[in-house]
């Protein structure tokens, strides 16, 4: 069993959700961009979350999620001191993070929580690192004080204009682009979508672009090819050839329409969870 350690929420609409986890197994060996998958009990799914922080001295992972699917709704339910079943890990291949001059770093939304230990990591290598974390509004924004003591310019994008710089982070990477910053790389991480623009901004500039993707996932090892990506034009499994791929190389259409494609069994699921109503 897997202790909670604590649990907070981490913005004013209290729908992103922070724990630290008692897992010193994990933490002793777990880098940035990897992740972990858990599962509550005998009877639940295994679902993968990115490693969001770690503390080897104590022991402790932390996770970052919004409580959206079945799983994660039952997860959000839980409080300290209480545990979990499994938390299997590290899983996936690091970021590569050394030998970079500088870099940018865009987070979208939840997805900051995996952008965040990434744009940290190529900071402690020694890299300049500007990161664009965006948002739809302000009630929303998660780990701006962690993000800002990380890397050595942080600029925060909302959708709305309520908070930050108005607009997308697509325009803000561009305008940086275009004031003459040279980037080494440029590492984009949050929905697919946004992932995508991020790549048609950077290819015109010869810009490499690394995207973390999280397709549909099972058993994490390789075994079930249920998180199949098109790289290139071959098959790649997020699990063990990623979460990190060259963007420009991702079939984003592809991976678009296949997380898409049990959105109503979800649905339906998380009613019967909630004993709800389901709509739509």
């Amino acid at each position: 069993m897997y202790r909670i350690l604590k649990k907070r929420y981490l913005n004013e609409a209290k729908n992103v959700i922070e724990m630290v986890i008692d897992a010193p197994l994990v933490a002793r060996k777990c880098l940035a961009g990897q992740f972990i998958i858990f599962r509550i009990d005998e009877f639940g799914e295994r679902v993968p979350l990115t490693i969001a922080d770690y503390d080897r001295a104590a022991g402790t992972v932390t996770i970052i999620f919004q409580p959206v699917g079945a799983t994660t709704k039952m997860l959000a339910e839980m409080s300290a001191g209480e545990s979990i079943l499994d938390f299997a890990g590290p899983l996936g291949k690091p970021s590569e993070v050394e030998g970079f001059s500088r870099v940018a770093v865009v987070g979208g939304g939840v997805g900051c929580a995996i952008a965040y230990p990434v744009a940290k990591a190529f900071g402690q290598a020694g890299a300049e690192v500007d990161m664009i974390a965006g948002f739809r509004s302000r009630d929303i924004v998660i780990l701006e004080e962690e993000m800002r003591a990380a890397v050595t310019h942080l600029y925060i994008t909302t959708d709305d204009g309520s908070y930050g710089i108005r607009g997308f982070t697509t325009n803000q990477l561009k305008a940086l682009i275009d004031s003459g910053i040279r980037y080494d790389r440029v590492v984009a991480i949050g929905p697919a979508p946004m992932m995508k623009f991020v790549c048609a901004v950077t290819e015109p500039y010869g810009i490499k672009t690394i995207v973390s993707l999280n397709p549909i996932m099972i058993d994490g090892t390789g075994m079930c090819g249920g998180c199949r990506v098109a790289v290139d034009g071959k098959t790649q499994f997020a699990c063990v050839d990623g979460p990190e791929f060259d963007g420009h190389l991702v079939d984003w259409d592809e991976l678009i329409k296949r997380n898409s494609y049990y959105r109503e069994e979800e649905a339906a699921h998380v009613c019967r969870l909630t004993g709800g109503v389901r709509h739509g």
